[in-house]
């Protein structure tokens, strides 16, 4: 947290079975259909890259995708409704790599499985399930057999159903329905702009792509900051990062640092580590398997714990992205504390309060969290960024976008 500037179970009542080729139709909605995984959240098996990842088959642009390596065995990809819902209907675009034999399954916990359909003769392009029958939270696309050599992909996953009654959404997911229609910070792009403006303040870049080799000291007291959301060698994320990237992959650059970075977590300290630790951060950071701990790290630790209680909460992408930018910074723990301070004055929107209000609260609370450390001092990442969205209004983060940091201007058309 730098500063600087299965198994499967089957389940038995399968709906449908396909034996044949796929013959395509595309027909008007059911006037009793909604569409239901529009920004949902999305989890799969693999990715083959940052930018492929799950949200991108259910952001509604079919020029963004989620993409699986070319390799041996099963991927699949899933979709979180938020609530048990009816499935009746799922349309699917593939992108050129596709699934010629492939499930698929609904779930109340995303750990047992029951199929809506089998498809065993796919061929690719658009495939509209009609007619299928089946409730879950979880929508899931099992691919079982890839139609060409270059592993899965799909464009978009849409999930139609008759949807909650008025009100049932919010009674399950409470805060989230003044949401509903914009994107939230999950969706692919919003990410990404999150991810950039993260960048301008950790790394004085909006390449934020560019930073898995970065490592520096920066004086801060907390070792050395390196990564893509500055990992430190003395506040137990770095350990964790390099733990994780040597069980994936057992020889790597950084594996015989591990017991050095034990002995330094929790202080400043560089023992063991020089004079060799940055140059093999540096030689990691080209490793593609390095790049996706870094993401999964990122988002395991900071962007996922961050986003879920902003929504929570009920604010939209710049509240989730002021939360997630507090959590980098000051770890999930300060993020809360920050929060437990903000609602000694102001609401949130899910308890009534107006949302402009509560972000100022935040951000207010935040500033004051911030000026306790000399370190973080400089208060420009909320003063000349943050609050000049929200003063301008843009509570969903909607490019084009311009602020500074550390007296940098940076801008995202």
């Amino acid at each position: 947290m730098g500063i600087r500037a299965g198994a499967v179970a089957f389940g038995t009542g399968v709906a449908a079975l396909l034996t044949v080729p796929l013959v395509v139709t595309v027909t008007a909605d059911a006037a009793s259909d909604m569409l239901l995984s529009r920004d949902r959240p999305a989890l799969a098996s693999l990715a083959t890259s940052a930018g492929f990842e799950a949200s991108g088959a259910v952001d509604g642009d079919a020029g963004t995708r989620w993409a699986s390596p070319a390799m041996p065995g099963t991927q699949w990809v899933r979709v979180d409704l938020g609530a048990p819902l009816r499935v009746a209907r799922v349309r699917l675009l593939w992108d050129r790599a596709y699934a010629s034999a492939y499930r698929v399954q609904v779930s109340a916990d995303a750990a047992s499985w029951t199929d809506l359909i089998s498809v065993r003769a796919g061929d690719g392009g658009a495939d509209d399930l009609k007619q299928l029958s089946g409730t879950g939270r979880y929508v899931r696309v099992l691919a079982m057999q890839p139609g060409t050599s270059s592993g899965y992909s799909l464009r978009e996953i849409q999930v139609y159903g008759p949807g909650p009654a008025a009100g049932a959404r919010a009674a399950v997911e409470p805060g989230l329905v003044t949401s509903i229609a914009a994107a939230p910070l999950t969706q692919v792009r919003k990410k990404d702009v999150a991810q950039q403006l993260v960048s301008s303040a950790e790394n004085s870049s909006l390449n934020w792509r560019g930073q898995y080799g970065y490592l520096q000291d920066i004086g801060d007291g907390r070792g050395y900051t390196g990564g893509i959301v500055g990992f430190t060698s003395g506040t137990s994320d770095m350990l964790a990062l390099v733990t994780e990237y040597t069980r994936r992959k057992p020889r790597n650059p950084l594996a015989r640092y591990l017991p050095a970075l034990r002995a330094v977590d929790g202080s400043d300290s560089h023992a063991g580590l020089d004079p060799g630790f940055p140059a093999a951060w540096k030689r990691a950071g080209i490793d593609p398997v390095f790049q996706k701990t870094q993401e999964d790290a990122r988002d395991r630790m900071y962007f996922g714990p961050a986003v879920t209680l902003a929504r929570t909460d009920g604010v939209r992408a710049l509240g989730q992205f002021a939360y997630y930018d507090a959590a980098v910074m000051h770890g999930v723990s300060g993020l809360r504390g920050i929060r437990e301070a903000a609602l000694r004055t102001a609401k949130t929107p899910k308890q009534g309060g107006d949302e402009i209000a509560w972000l100022n609260a935040f951000l207010n609370a935040r500033v004051r969290a911030m000026k306790t450390e000399e370190a973080h001092s400089d208060t420009s990442r909320v003063d000349t960024a943050q609050r000049v969205f929200l003063k301008a209004g843009n509570l969903d983060l909607n490019t084009p976008l311009t602020w500074k940091v550390y007296g940098d201007k940076f801008a995202i058309r």
